[in-house]
């Protein structure tokens, strides 16, 4: 799947089905994303009992938000850049549970 092919609301409105549900156990959480860029827009995913739901819009009180450019934001989400280099490198920015950025990264399976 190539990052140009690929919009973030694409992947945000996947996120639930590749939520890994034993990983996952009893987080509860919800996280923003606000995507700035040719696909501007805000999305939200909610964590709770094991299963998760998207969203599109301003998410009443997140855990976490996550800031970056649509193009960025989609190759971080289909792994062709690492998370942590991109916050590093000030492509993602983050707001809230530095706790729970750590962990997204295992709470999800990468589309294949």
């Amino acid at each position: 799947m190539s990052a140009e092919q690929v919009t973030p609301e694409q992947i945000v409105e996947q996120m639930p089905q590749f939520l890994d549900p034993a990983k996952a156990g009893s987080t509860s959480a919800t996280i923003q994303f606000d995507i700035s860029g040719d696909n501007a827009g805000k999305y939200w995913v909610r964590i709770h009992d094991g299963s998760a739901e998207a969203g599109k819009g301003e998410a009443e009180n997140p855990n976490l938000t996550l800031m970056a450019e649509s193009g960025d934001f989609v190759k971080i989400m289909l792994g062709q850049i690492d998370g942590t280099a991109a916050f590093m490198q000030g492509k993602l920015k983050i707001k809230g549970d530095m706790g729970l950025a750590i962990k997204m990264q295992s709470l999800f399976k990468r589309p294949s």
